[in-house]
């Protein structure tokens, strides 16, 4: 371990392992290691009696739940725009020899306390129940004209200027009602609050435009993909994609708590699972190493979760989130055996949207007749079992629920000064753009590309 590496990574959450990649392809010497002696961090998968000992803490499961080992309940559930950034990465990495994707069947939206299907071009706002005749007018209007918008060429911007005018600015010029607003900026632009409408529209068209391409992609029922066997999938290929290109997870250190064996297909890897961990620092304030069992190993820059530095991070918010297995698909969904469900905010009359994800046998995440939901949202109250209500209402009977809370962080320090880049906390989204968003803006601070 009395190496000097460019990159210490530590955590192996799916952010830390996706820059851990990244950065490896990129020809840095990177060293990665963790606390815990499970793969994923705050974003790994639990059979149901891992599910079952962290939440119920004794007892086991009931056996009409089925097998345990059939089930790979992601903690951070999180769907992939089909044509995102995310899928993106795992193409430029070629990290999808390593996973199977499946479509997600449905995309969906709650108004006036109905779940709809999200339309998302001209052709399903004429038929959507979500608008009526006049206002499905207006909304083809707009899809079109996002989906003709190409920003190399100024014939296709109407005179707007979308860097400087803003989304209210757009959006008034079709003349959009709340409502379709609402379902636009929200389920399908996926914005987690109405803060972008008073932004430029740039981002708003791209976003909405996003949604149709990757709508576009697989034609089904959903712009959205998923792993087979749930993203615990997602952190181990990035881990493979490092050792691949040279990143060091095989460590022989005889102190070690625990040295555990990884089978990453014709890559064995050995990850090395540390419990003391400390970063080192200068007295400039600048990181330079980490310690682990009396030994340091040396970097230029070290790559972590908020857990690991927790002086350099403070507390945005806090997520609620019920976990429920199901023996049904969610209610009102065409019978998807995957789906997404997004509560906007003014319709719960909250300052936050709520999320309802699904997924099933189908995606092999639950033995066969089973459905794994999540409902969740950015904690507004104390008592967070109450507000998740209207989202476990529309989930109908369930056979058993798990409640939980997680506090946010996003870091406090600057990296270029003292050599720490720290991820940010996952937030109660369903879908990854969020996710990908900090990946791409630590990789840009990390190596100034």
């Amino acid at each position: 371990m009395d190496e000097e590496y460019d990159v210490i990574v530590l955590g192996t959450g799916l952010k830390e392992c996706i820059l851990s990649g990244l950065l490896s392809v990129d020809g840095l010497k990177v060293l990665h290691m963790d606390r815990n002696d499970y793969y994923g961090g705050e974003s790994t998968s639990l059979n149901l009696t891992q599910l079952w000992k962290r939440f119920r803490g004794s007892g086991t499961p009931p056996e009409q739940l089925g097998s345990s080992r059939d089930y790979n309940v992601d903690m951070i559930p999180k769907f992939m725009m089909a044509n995102g950034a995310l899928v993106r990465v795992l193409i430029h990495t070629d990290v999808t020899k390593y996973l199977n994707f499946k479509a997600v069947d449905g995309s969906f939206v709650y108004n006036k306390g109905k779940i709809h299907k999200v339309p998302a071009t001209d052709v399903e706002a004429l038929k959507s129940p979500l608008m009526g005749l006049f206002e499905k007018r207006r909304a083809r209007k707009f899809f079109i004209y996002v989906q003709d918008y190409e920003e190399n060429d100024p014939k296709s911007h109407e005179g707007l200027d979308l860097n400087k005018v803003t989304a209210r600015d757009v959006i008034s010029k079709y003349g959009l009602d709340d409502d379709t607003v609402d379902f636009i900026g929200h389920a399908l632009a996926l914005h987690i609050d109405d803060s972008y409408l008073d932004k430029p529209a740039m981002d708003f068209v791209k976003r909405v435009k996003l949604y149709a391409e990757s709508l576009a992609r697989f034609q089904g029922g959903s712009p959205y993909i998923y792993p087979l066997y749930g993203l615990g999938e997602l952190p181990q290929a990035f881990a493979r994609l490092s050792a691949v290109y040279g990143g060091t997870y095989m460590l022989s250190k005889p102190e070690c708590k625990l040295l555990a064996w990884i089978a990453f297909a014709l890559f064995p890897v050995l990850l090395l699972v540390v419990y003391h961990v400390k970063v080192e620092f200068d007295k400039e304030g600048k990181a330079y190493g980490v310690t682990s069992e009396g030994e340091t190993a040396k970097c230029k820059k070290v790559v972590c979760d908020p857990s690991y530095l927790p002086n350099k991070v403070k507390k945005v918010g806090k997520v609620a989130r019920a976990i429920c297995i199901m023996s049904h698909p969610i209610p009102n969904t065409n019978d998807a055996h995957s789906v997404q469900v997004i509560l906007p905010q003014k319709q719960l009359g909250r300052k936050s949207d709520m999320y309802l994800f699904c997924c099933s046998y189908s995606h092999n995440v639950a033995p066969k007749g089973k459905f794994i939901a999540f409902v969740t949202t950015e904690a507004e109250t104390e008592n967070p079992e109450v507000e998740l209500k209207p989202g476990i209402e529309l989930l109908g009977p369930v056979d058993e629920i798990f409640f939980d809370t997680y506090d946010r962080y996003e870091p406090s320090n600057k990296g270029a000064v003292d050599n720490c880049f720290i991820s940010t906390s996952y937030d109660a989204t369903t879908h990854f753009e969020s996710t990908v968003q900090d990946v791409i803006a630590m990789y840009s601070q990390i190596t100034g590309k």
